[in-house]
């Protein structure tokens, strides 16, 4: 198959210390022959001078000099791979309760997730955390896979008695079970990573990897509306084109078709779509995820950072929001609080006007709080000094999120989800 017709998943990694997560994305790299003669030679000499009798997968992924000598993974790291179906980009993220902000990066752009769970260990405190954060950043598909099942004989009873675990876990989530699938794996040894595992007939569904192929991704969501921010304004000024004026970026939420009556936010000027074109064609129809040029049937003024939205699917528009925050920066966040607010590409003030309380990641509720600390998830309210164009994140992820900005440093300090 041309890796043109491949499709694309994007896939995050979560386990706690130990659980074997860097040495089940280095098995699967290494069953999908995507590592490279050099790399493979790396980890069969590392191994050796550590004294395994077995290959120490886990050396392909750990890449920083802090990581390889404890062993643990610290930063978020890209990798890819992929088969003759797919080509995959695993966003592998640390899973320690100190890391939380960098969990959160590498699922905010996932469309599938992996689990980890140590079999001797059961369900524990991070596992909760993990599930929470997926669940909060609306990742379509889990998967838990149950690791180092070599280690209990593989058993299967210890696999069941963790899957019993986690299901009464997804009863409090917004998942659905068959948004979640178990397999139980031993990634040092290769048992239902790439293929099946003659130790664990006991178990007849697919592996980690035929899991994966079999996925189908869908970039739209269910029941979102069109939205379409302009990222750059097309004026190519040629004698060709001399007065063609079309609005670039990339489609999310739903359909847009030649012929849709739309508004201009934040203007709310109104217009028809005259054209959808990609490079030198031209389509009736648009479908999320694509990156196109419309253009309008009259001259309104668009300008980078505004959106198109149809017309009868307008987002709702105020000063004030109650959002989700994950607090990516040691500086608190407090009541108060002054920030510059990133809603796609367009800035406004907002301060803080109250702390609802600090959310607990086993989804227990939540407390009282008066500030927000590094890797906290919270409940803010906030006043604008405009208002901002905004769909719930449950509804749609690309127009219900945004980062907040310190004034005086400009460093990003928190990731906000509205509510």
């Amino acid at each position: 198959m041309s890796t043109e017709n491949r499709k694309l998943i994007n896939i995050a990694t979560a386990g706690s210390v130990d659980d074997g997560k860097s040495t089940l994305i280095g098995r699967l790299l290494y069953d999908t022959k995507s590592l490279t003669t050099d790399k493979l030679e790396a980890i069969e000499r590392n191994s050796k001078q550590k004294g395994f009798d077995y290959l120490d997968f886990s050396l392909a992924t750990d890449g920083l000099v802090a990581e390889r000598e404890q062993g643990i993974t610290i930063d978020v790291a890209h990798i890819y791979f992929n088969t003759d179906k797919t080509n995959y980009i695993i966003a592998d993220t640390p899973g320690h309760v100190e890391y939380t902000r960098n969990m959160v990066t590498g699922a905010s752009t996932s469309s599938a997730a992996i689990i980890l769970i140590d079999a001797r260990k059961g369900v524990i405190e991070q596992t909760y955390r993990h599930f929470f954060i997926n669940n909060l950043l609306r990742v379509g598909h889990v998967i838990v896979a149950v690791n180092k099942m070599d280690l209990v004989d593989y058993d299967q009873q210890a696999y069941e008695d963790i899957k019993k675990d986690f299901e009464a876990l997804i009863e409090k989530s917004n998942y659905t079970k068959d948004q979640v699938r178990f397999i139980p794996v031993s990634a040092l040894h290769g048992d239902n990573i790439a293929g099946g595992s003659d130790k664990m007939d006991w178990y007849q569904g697919p592996s980690l990897l035929d899991y994966l192929e079999g996925l189908e991704i869908d970039e739209s969501e269910d029941n979102s509306a069109a939205r379409f921010p302009v990222q750059y304004v097309v004026r190519p000024k040629t004698d060709a084109h001399h007065d063609f004026r079309g609005f670039a970026g990339k489609l999310y939420g739903g359909k847009l078709a030649v012929g849709d009556e739309v508004t201009v936010l934040p203007s709310f000027t109104t217009s028809k779509v005259k054209s959808i074109n990609f490079f030198d064609q031209e389509f009736d129809e648009a479908i999320p995820g694509s990156s196109i040029t419309i253009t309008l049937e009259d001259e309104v003024n668009v300008s980078r950072g505004d959106m198109l939205v149809k017309s009868n699917e307008l987002p709702k528009s105020e000063k004030q929001l109650s959002a989700t925050i994950c607090q990516v920066n040691s500086k608190p966040l407090r009541t108060g609080a002054k920030y510059i607010l990133q809603h796609g590409v367009n800035q406004v003030l907002a301060k803080v006007d109250s702390i609802e309380g600090l959310v607990h990641t086993d989804f227990s509720g939540s407390e009282g709080t008066d500030e927000l600390k590094l890797n906290d998830i919270g409940k803010v309210n906030f006043r604008l000094s405009k208002p901002i164009h905004f769909d719930p994140y449950q509804e749609s992820k690309s127009n219900g999120s945004f980062i907040l900005i310190d004034e005086g440093s400009y460093d990003t300090t928190s990731v906000g989800f509205i509510q």
